[in-house]
């Protein structure tokens, strides 16, 4: 699981410092000209809101301060400039391990839920494996062949990559509808080629990829 990360908000809906993705989103989702940027710690965060943004801007503040200019290197308040803006950010959550699993894919630009699936009985690592899966048979079916995906998950991208989920999570009575989704992901990674490249999220550097749960 993810350290807990601190957010602050320097120009939103309300400034200050968030102790959740999920609260800092809502304070700069939709607002023209946020500016936010995510700290490993409290104390840093609080230093960073008391100097202001001009200092911490070249370090991969998120921004939209020029957003008639930057349309095009700009996506949306959720992450920075030098994201992708035509990409889609997968991400899954699950309270246990395993436990009650569930993963979503969202588009970048506006932050818009474009698919989800659970919860069900899981673990993490299965909902980032098939979120990617997902994403990638999504944008196959649409034709956006050269369309990124993010992800933060290193496993599951090496999973995408062998064409095989290394879970071992028991199958069981419990878990037989997960195995058998498993199953089909695998087949379609074996059956199909794609274009799209598969990108870590980075994490340090920009905060929670915008599909978070916001459950950290």
């Amino acid at each position: 699981m993810a350290k807990q990360k601190f957010y602050v908000v320097w120009d939103g809906a309300e400034d200050g410092v968030y102790t959740s993705w999920e609260a800092c989103q809502q304070a700069v989702s939709g607002y023209s000209g946020a500016k936010y940027k995510a700290f490993k710690t409290e104390a840093e965060a609080e230093e960073a809101f008391e100097m202001g943004y001009e200092r911490y801007k070249e370090q991969g503040a998120g921004s939209k301060e020029q957003e008639n200019t930057q349309q095009s290197s700009c996506p949306s308040p959720l992450a920075p400039c030098s994201a992708i803006n035509d990409s889609i950010a997968v991400d899954a959550a699950c309270s246990g391990n395993p436990g009650k699993m569930e993963y979503r894919g969202v588009y970048l630009r506006t932050g818009k839920e474009i698919f989800h699936y659970g919860p069900v009985w899981g673990t993490n690592n299965i909902g980032e494996f098939l979120a990617i899966v997902h994403g990638l048979a999504l944008l196959k079916q649409k034709g956006l062949h050269q369309m990124p995906i993010y992800s933060d998950s290193v496993n599951a991208q090496l999973w995408v990559r062998r064409k095989k989920c290394k879970t071992t999570l028991e199958r069981n009575e419990k878990t037989e509808g997960l195995f058998q989704l498993i199953e089909r992901a695998e087949k379609w990674l074996k059956e199909n080629t794609y274009q799209n490249p598969i990108i870590k999220w980075p994490t340090e550097e920009w905060g929670e990829i915008p599909a978070d749960f916001g459950r950290k």
